[in-house]
């Protein structure tokens, strides 16, 4: 909660006036305590499960319909219906309901404890964007080993085989999974945080991005003028997809969000295999093409 009873205030304490943006977060935050903003969570989370994925949802549909976008889906042999994904958005929406909710509302004295602020000042636009790259960096790098954890035999068949019942990944599917592994790979997300905590601002910032990021790794679809196409190292929907398509027995790609991991450790040999191996089938069929197309019948 912040300290200061008015806006003069406030602006003495810091010995200027306070920018646009501070002045709204002190109108509404100045009355709220620090746990009630920490559960905002709750639903900024509601929202990005709920509304990022709709428009895969109508991408899909269109595809199954016409052929539409056809060539930007993964997996285009799978075909999803309207039923098929709202199934799997009950399903999230109850994880949500009975595990995400309810750790959100008892978790916030770890957020005590590593002392996330609420106050003035606001952070700068680049000390927010140093963090959450740092947030990255150390998120992908944990959950590369415990979604390897989650591939030995007693991690996939008691925990990790849940969210692997779509080989051809979905948005929806991206928070599908068992409560075991909704709790485990908290761990990874919180320990950023933890590590160089920041403001609340940040720290919401943080949660809606890593699932929406989350959301277009499984969204099924490589779409060329995606924006993440120009993260140095981002793995993105064509790279997580050969994981989920492999299934169970996949020892490859185990990255969240980049690929030096995967390439460090020799986890993704099977993947640019494949890949080899494809665009060398492709470059071959345009030679073959191409010389067909140059022979004349007399």
């Amino acid at each position: 909660m912040i300290p200061y009873a008015t806006v003069e205030e406030a602006s003495v304490a810091l010995g200027r006036n306070l920018t646009r943006l501070e002045t709204l977060w002190f109108d509404y935050s100045a009355t709220k305590s620090d746990y009630y903003l920490y559960c905002h969570n709750i639903l900024f989370l509601f929202v990005v499960f709920s509304l990022v994925p709709i428009p895969l949802v109508f991408v899909e549909l269109a595809r199954s319909a016409s052929g539409l976008f056809n060539r930007y889906k993964i997996q285009p042999k799978v075909n999803y219906s309207f039923s098929d994904m709202f199934k799997c958005y009950k399903d999230v929406m109850k994880m949500f309901i009975l595990v995400v909710g309810p750790l959100q509302l008892v978790s916030y004295p770890s957020i005590q404890m590593i002392e996330i602020r609420s106050g003035l000042p606001l952070p700068t636009t680049s000390e927010i964007l140093a963090q959450l790259v740092v947030y990255f960096l150390i998120e992908d790098y944990t959950n590369y080993w415990v979604h390897r954890f989650f591939h030995s035999k007693w991690g996939y068949e008691k925990i990790h085989h849940v969210h692997h019942e779509y080989t051809a990944p979905i948005g929806y599917a991206a928070p599908y999974a068992h409560w075991a592994e909704v709790l485990l790979l908290g761990i990874p997300t919180f320990l950023g945080p933890a590590i160089a905590p920041g403001h609340m601002i940040t720290f919401w910032l943080w949660i809606a991005l890593r699932q929406i990021e989350a959301i277009e790794t499984h969204s099924g679809y490589d779409f060329p003028w995606s924006p993440t196409k120009y993260i140095p190292f981002y793995g993105g929907a064509e790279y997580h997809d050969y994981h989920h398509y492999v299934g169970g027995q996949s020892q490859s790609n185990f990255a969240s969000v980049f690929t030096y991991c995967d390439y460090i450790y020799g986890t993704d040999k099977g993947y640019r295999f494949q890949k080899k191996l494809l665009e060398q089938i492709k470059e071959s069929s345009k030679k073959s093409n191409k010389h067909n197309g140059g022979i004349k019948s007399d």
